[in-house]
């Protein structure tokens, strides 16, 4: 996992530790242009210079955090998966399955959407 390994470590519970590390792998193989950075310590992954998505554990959950633009846009489809969210993130529970298809729509369309900006995050 490089960049995300000492990360990874640092969770405590193997399950959750190796849910984490499959998560990353699986936007690492869908989205190889991404790259891998730790910022405030947290697992981000950007294209050319700006944020796309940050990921980060809890007791009870991951936190996806898009940036709010990307949580109106797919807020409906955030709550018909059932997760719970905030103005700019959606966690999603250890115990509840990861919808990839979801996952990988927020993630395109920021890529898509951020494709011209040249700020990390958006204005």
């Amino acid at each position: 996992m490089g960049v995300f390994s000492e990360y990874l470590a640092g969770i405590d519970h193997p399950d959750h530790r190796d849910r984490a590390e499959e998560i990353f792998a699986w936007i690492t193989d869908e989205f190889p242009n991404l790259e891998t950075q730790i910022k405030w310590n947290t697992p981000m992954f950007t294209d050319h210079g700006t944020f796309i998505i940050g990921i980060d554990h809890a007791k009870h959950h991951m936190s996806f955090a898009p940036e709010p633009a990307a949580m109106t846009h797919f807020a409906e489809d955030i709550k018909q998966a059932g997760y719970s969210s905030t103005k700019g993130l959606f966690r999603i529970k250890w115990n509840e399955p990861v919808n990839y298809e979801l996952l990988e729509k927020i993630i395109a369309f920021n890529i898509q959407d951020k494709a011209d900006h040249t700020s990390f995050w958006r204005k």
